[in-house]
């Protein structure tokens, strides 16, 4: 060792070495596009920096459980971030924030990644480079419009921003409202982008300006959302799947209504079935019944199935829904008898919500108590939109574990279109044409073929749905009609926290959901949502902190936290 005193012993030749230019050509570029991509579903890192359920691409937490769609479910002591979310104890350190947060902006650096190298790479076309910078300012527009209605003032990173070279680039102050440059984003996509993609998966024309209207929307731009929307309606590229649970199967994947879903794939070689759903890793009935064995989150509120009672004349009970509660199973034994409630109910309430004595897709009658971890906790319902069939079980299921599947997450469909257009419609004054609007969809769900059935074939429950057949004259009660819609049709899909918010209704809708849950889940007795504040979720801590540049953070935390 006294003879050794060199440092020769550090300079060790790498086995390999990525040089930059071996990076500036077609096939990286287009490898870096698919990694942007992949971000979509909430998975691309090592165990510990997030996990998928912190940042699925469905918003199960966020959008479901912190509203009156779903509880968080399982036990008490399981995820307890999850928990303090939903009873909206929320804090700036909860780690599913800082999950989210560091989500999407891993997504925003792949799609500058693409955009700072494609100059670069000389043997990319020029119509292939125009495709290539909408695609991934398509993915970047939609990773800032997740945080912007997550987080509200949030820093807006491109490319011109980002220096790979400089690790303080980023750290940029939050006092900008991003929604102008989200919308540039999607408006370049939008307007280069074609209208059907040669591969399922990869943004078009269409999926473009659903999201740049989805965006109007949120800033009740009204007359700028309208005009997207309606080139979309008039495209004749989309209509309404004959059968409302096509939306929900593997099999029938990138269907006609489909404008822009996340792909899921299993069994293709990826390490641990990391393609699949992973985001929904969690949330499959506990004891399973040959389903699965395992988790028991996210199971449907008593409110939601409350909901979806209908009157004599087939219409919701806007006002009156949750007067009086859909029977269940809850706190009798499994093996005890059990008559599922008569009352009329939409058909949608059994795609959406996995009951006691109702078929649980091609698995069977879901047997209540003995599908559910906890039913003094998370109540007796199970949710169903995600899980696969036993018919896919194979070729859509992984093999190492059944609840990674490749039931794609329909993030954008045009339901979503002609319920958004009606929506407009109302705050135009055009009343019968909102009318139009959700009859149209209301008439799919009435579609028979399409209602839940038992091994007989007859209707599992008492299902009696009709369209609006009075003319609408009062905006008010129309806009309740619209709204009420859209809960029935996406319920359980993530969106509905998000649209209470961006309707102006989220303190009192909530509000009234926790004083009357609280009697029934004793761990939301006495929750408030506090109108100013809880629209947003906190900018997470730890980001504040490591926003730090020269002693003084860059971030500043929202409003009341």
């Amino acid at each position: 060792m006294l003879g050794s005193c060199s440092d020769s012993f550090l300079d060790v030749k790498p086995k390999a070495a990525l040089i930059g230019s071996s990076l500036e050509n077609r096939a990286v570029v287009n490898a870096l596009l698919v990694g942007a991509y992949s971000l979509l579903d909430g998975w691309a890192t090592a165990e510990g920096a997030y996990r998928s359920y912190q940042v699925g691409a469905d918003n199960w937490v966020y959008g479901s459980v912190a509203s009156d769609d779903a509880y968080k479910g399982t036990i008490a002591g399981d995820q307890p971030p999850i928990s303090l979310i939903e009873q909206h104890n929320i804090a700036s350190d909860n780690i599913y924030f800082r999950g989210k947060w560091r989500g999407m902006y891993d997504g925003i650096a792949r799609c500058n990644d693409v955009l700072q190298i494609l100059p670069k790479a000389l043997d990319v076309t020029d119509a292939e480079r125009a495709q290539i910078i909408a695609e991934a300012r398509f993915l970047r527009g939609h990773y800032h419009f997740e945080l912007k209605k997550m987080y509200n003032m949030v820093p807006y990173i491109d490319e011109t921003i980002y220096d790979p070279n400089n690790l303080e680039s980023t750290k940029i102050p939050n006092d900008v409202d991003i929604w102008p440059k989200i919308e540039a984003d999607l408006r370049a996509a939008y307007e280069v982008l074609p209208p059907k993609q040669t591969q399922p998966g990869r943004a078009s024309k269409w999926a473009a300006a659903a999201t740049l209207a989805k965006a109007h929307l949120f800033q009740k731009e009204y007359p700028e959302a309208k005009a997207l929307l309606e080139e979309i309606k008039n495209s004749g590229q989309y209509k309404l799947a004959d059968r409302y649970h096509d939306n929900f199967r593997a099999v029938t994947n990138n269907n006609v209504e489909s404008i822009f879903e996340v792909q899921y794939s299993v069994n293709d070689g990826a390490s641990g079935g990391e393609n699949g759903n992973i985001g929904s890793t969690l949330n499959y009935p506990y004891g399973g019944g040959g389903v699965t064995t395992c988790c028991g989150f996210f199971q449907p509120s008593q409110n939601l199935v409350n909901s979806f009672k209908t009157g004599a004349d087939g219409l919701p009970l806007l006002t009156t829904f949750n007067d009086a509660d859909v029977t269940s199973d809850q706190g009798i034994e499994a093996t005890a008898p059990f008559t599922p409630y008569a009352g009329t109910l939409d058909p949608r309430l059994d795609w959406t919500v996995g009951r006691r004595g109702i078929p649980y897709l091609d698995w069977g009658v879901h047997p209540g108590k003995t599908y559910v971890r906890d039913q003094s906790y998370g109540g007796p319902y199970s949710p169903k939109k995600h899980v696969m069939y036993r018919s896919d079980v194979g070729g859509y299921t992984f093999s190492g574990n059944p609840r990674l599947n490749a039931n794609n997450y329909r993030m954008i469909r045009y339901s979503h279109v002609l319920l958004w257009l009606a929506e407009i419609a109302v705050e135009q004054d055009q009343l019968e044409v909102a009318r139009g609007y959700v009859n149209d969809i209301r008439r799919r769900a009435a579609n028979p073929d399409g209602f839940v059935k038992t091994a007989a074939g007859t209707p599992a429950a008492n299902y009696l749905i009709n369209e609006y057949t009075t003319v609408w004259t009062d905006k008010d009660l129309a806009r309740k009609a619209v709204q009420f819609e859209q809960r029935l049709e996406f319920a359980m899909e993530g969106h509905r926290r998000f649209d209470l918010v961006r309707w102006g209704i989220a303190a009192e809708t909530l509000n009234a959901y926790y004083l009357v849950e609280g009697t029934k889940r004793a761990y939301l007795k006495g929750v408030q949502f506090v109108k100013g504040k809880h629209e947003y979720f906190p900018i997470p801590l730890q980001e504040i902190l490591n926003s730090q540049v020269k002693g003084q953070a860059t971030l500043t935390q929202n409003f009341g936290y």
